[in-house]
């Protein structure tokens, strides 16, 4: 906590302020996520190395009859096949997916009950309690399509739920607790988007550009392949896979959905600040923590993500 002039006190609270179980939660999303997106990479790389190999010249042999590219080429799609097996073994995705929502849940429901979000307001006769039975009944949900509770693995010790900074914050007069979410979760959270909405067109162009161009190499090679210009090598169908690649990159990475998605989050956002800082009383105060925390779910950017695609 840190103090400013006069008799007012000012405090900081930020993610390290959460429970265990949210570290533990978040740093397997994270995981999980690294694992995901590994085996997606290495699995179009190989596919295009396999094009690669395959549209090599006759040339290539070694004997009579053994052609190392074809050997090769067969290596690489048999690497596919390998990485898809242990991608469905692990299942890194699904479970990358349910640890982001539990964590976020986490996050989300420790801030209400620090801030008095509802339904954790001051009007509640035991917001421990009430506190603790709204968040295993919301993890017990998530278990329920597969996700694994990092307590049940002894990964995550079954320590208090509710730290000494969150408490901190929850005895302080409304208007020092309006101060510090705002400042530290509805502005962080709106920055967050900003920039994931500028690193989403930065890639979209990126990738719009390369496939263009690897679309239109193929075109003009394809063209001399037509009229007998070019010799017996064709790389058109490795220019196409490699255009292929990139095209399946992109929705994987969901560039393009997501700049729509995360900007309406940020103007909602905006919006919220602004009435926070205007309108928004202790009276209403409650109900607008719960809506902003709706607002930065992953379920309402999966929603939007889903009907602005």
């Amino acid at each position: 906590m840190s103090g400013v002039h006069g008799l007012r006190q000012s405090m900081v609270f930020r993610s390290a302020d959460l429970p265990v179980l949210f570290h533990r939660t978040d740093e397997i999303a994270v995981t999980r996520q690294r694992e995901a997106v590994s085996d997606t990479r290495l699995q179009l790389l190989l596919l295009v190395l396999g094009a690669c190999l395959a549209a090599l010249p006759d040339g290539w042999r070694l004997g009579d009859g053994f052609r190392l590219p074809g050997a090769l080429s067969a290596a690489a799609y048999a690497g596919v096949l390998l990485v898809t097996f242990r991608a469905s073994r692990r299942r890194a995705a699904s479970q990358w997916q349910l640890n982001r929502s539990a964590a976020e849940f986490i996050k989300s429901i420790c801030w209400r009950y620090a801030v008095h979000g509802a339904p954790f307001d001051t009007r509640g006769l035991d917001a421990e309690r009430l506190f603790t039975e709204q968040l295993e009944l919301g993890l017990k949900e998530l278990r329920k399509v597969g996700w694994n509770d990092p307590r049940d693995s002894g990964d995550a010790t079954r320590a208090e739920l509710i730290t000494g900074p969150m408490r901190l914050l929850r005895e302080k007069p409304f208007s020092l607790r309006k101060e510090t979410y705002v400042r530290d979760r509805l502005i962080e959270q709106r920055n967050w988007y900003h920039r994931k909405t500028v690193v989403s067109r930065r890639a979209t162009t990126f990738w719009s550009v390369t496939i263009s161009l690897l679309t239109l190499l193929a075109l003009f090679l394809g063209v001399l392949h037509a009229f007998s210009v070019a010799g017996s090598f064709d790389p058109a169908g490795v220019l196409s896979a490699a255009a292929a690649a990139c095209v399946a990159w992109g929705e994987v990475r969901r560039h393009q959905p997501l700049i729509a998605a995360h900007s309406l989050v940020e103007e909602d956002l905006a919006a919220m600040h602004t009435a926070m800082e205007t309108t928004v009383g202790e009276a209403k105060w409650a109900a607008a923590v719960y809506e902003t925390e709706r607002i930065v779910s992953p379920q309402h950017t999966d929603w939007l993500v889903r009907h602005r695609a």
